[in-house]
């Protein structure tokens, strides 16, 4: 058998590269944590989203860019993120792991009284 020593992402780093795909184009920190906290139902901190941005840039999973100022007044310029190529194959790995790890189970996950 052989071992795979590709890298995988963490729980949360794969939540938060899961909530760019759905967020689109204008990825940004608050609005990642809105959409984590819409579809799983859990409290994210803002610090915890930029810390796992910082750190998924930094393995190259990410690329960043500043956007224009906010229509109002004083706005702040946003940092918006994307996925490159190296971040898609490591989302990729990592969901074909989980994918794997579902197949064969006697009982299915998800299934009222299951486990």
């Amino acid at each position: 058998m052989t071992i795979k020593t590709e890298p995988r992402l963490g729980e949360f780093e794969l939540l938060v590269v899961l909530s760019m795909i759905q967020v689109g184009d204008s990825a940004y920190g608050a609005a990642l944590a809105r959409e984590i906290e819409k579809r799983t139902d859990r409290d994210v901190s803002l610090g915890a989203i930029y810390k796992t941005l910082e750190r998924l840039e930094a393995k190259s999973y990410l690329t960043s860019r500043i956007g224009e100022p906010r229509a109002e007044r004083g706005g702040r310029r946003r940092k918006h993120y994307r996925l490159t190529s190296s971040g898609h194959r490591t989302l990729v790995r990592t969901l074909e792991d989980l994918d794997s790890m579902r197949q064969g189970l006697a009982t299915p996950i998800g299934v009222a009284g299951a486990l």
